[in-house]
């Protein structure tokens, strides 16, 4: 916590002399800043109009309104700011019924400078939690936004730090998706529009690939790869492929410049042997969870020699679904970094 801001609430005005003396080296270096005020009132007041108070020390019988109304009102306020109620030894009942209501803890009068320090540094350091609590869990929330849950599952598990690096291989299916023509777009179009046709177009991909129980890999530009594993993986792959070409080749945009476009999407995929697990530097702390492999460059290597609208497979996808997708062949293409010619088909449905 840089700077913690206090409220100081008391209708004996010499309290207020005494904080500043006692506290001028805090004061003068930046760690506390006080404000002050004569009743619960004119505290009430304060705290709403300055959000930013981590702590109020509040006297119990005060004029207008009393410690104890105060505290309930500073609890339906917010809760991450604390109290710490300040009265007489012989007011020990109003201290249990303001801990009872939520008080963090409490100092007698006459004030120990001393002890009133300490109780001061004690609240802050719990205040100071509270709100790197919240801020863990604003960030966590933030988080899945941006990482797949299959990432976030890896993290949590135990041996996650020591795991770090370790890979492993897999049998899964791999989809490349690429919305065709999309550059041209880029270079004629504002740049809320094209944030906003690609984002539409994700989401479109996105809630297809989860629905048949695929997770995104990685947005790279406007093309999307994603992952499947488990039981039936080349079938579920192809059905969220086909499902993502009908509901994208459905959409049609009115550009600002009066021209027309229909967005549509070349996909390959590719099912077989591939390596699974963190990618990336350490020492830079910048890791993909991600797979890697000749399955997978054969998967965006179909996915470039697709036309807008196809969906291309390979000679073992097609021999393991031909009797469930109806398929039809392309023909052989060279591909970049394979010796041979592969023979690709088509899925038409």
């Amino acid at each position: 916590m840089n700077k913690a801001k206090m409220l100081v609430v008391d209708d004996e005005s010499d309290l207020e002399l005494l904080i500043k003396q006692k506290f001028r080296r805090q004061i003068r270096e930046g760690l506390y800043q006080f404000v002050f005020a004569p009743n619960g009132v004119e505290a009430f007041k304060l705290l709403q109009e300055t959000p930013d108070i981590d702590l109020v020390l509040s006297d119990i019988n005060m004029p207008l309104m009393d410690g104890l109304t105060l505290l309930s009102k500073v609890s339906e306020l917010s809760p991450l700011i604390k109290v710490i109620m300040v009265s007489a030894y012989g007011d020990m009942d109003n201290i249990r019924t303001a801990m009872n209501r939520g008080a963090f803890d409490f100092v007698c009068k006459p004030v120990n400078f001393e002890d009133l320090e300490l109780t001061v540094q004690k609240t802050l350091v719990h205040v100071q939690q509270l709100r790197d609590t919240l801020q863990a869990i604003k960030e966590n929330n933030i988080l899945r936004m941006y990482v797949d849950e299959n990432v976030l599952s890896f993290m949590s598990r135990k041996e996650f730090e020591s795991a770090i690096m370790v890979n492993e291989t897999v049998e899964a299916t791999v989809v490349f998706m690429d919305i065709c023509g999309f550059t041209a777009i880029t270079e004629n179009a504002d740049p809320d529009t094209v944030v906003r046709l690609i984002n539409k177009y994700f989401d479109v991909m996105v809630k297809e690939i989860i629905a048949q129980g695929g997770h995104v890999d990685k947005f790279m530009g406007d093309a999307v790869m994603a992952v499947f594993r488990g039981e039936y993986h080349l079938d579920h792959a192809i059905e969220a492929a086909l499902a993502v070409r009908s509901h994208i080749a459905a959409i049609q945009e009115n550009l600002l410049d009066h021209t027309t476009y229909m967005p549509r999407v070349a996909i390959g995929i590719n099912s077989g042997e591939m390596i699974s697990g963190n990618i990336g530097s350490v020492s830079l702390r910048r890791l993909d969870y991600t797979v890697i492999g000749d399955t997978v460059n054969v998967a965006q290597r179909f996915q470039s020699v697709a036309k807008p609208g196809q969906i291309v497979i390979g000679q073992a996808a097609y021999n393991k679904v031909k009797e469930s997708f109806n398929c039809q062949p392309v023909g052989e293409v060279i591909l970049k970094n394979k010796a041979n010619p592969l023979m690709i088909y088509e899925v038409l449905e």
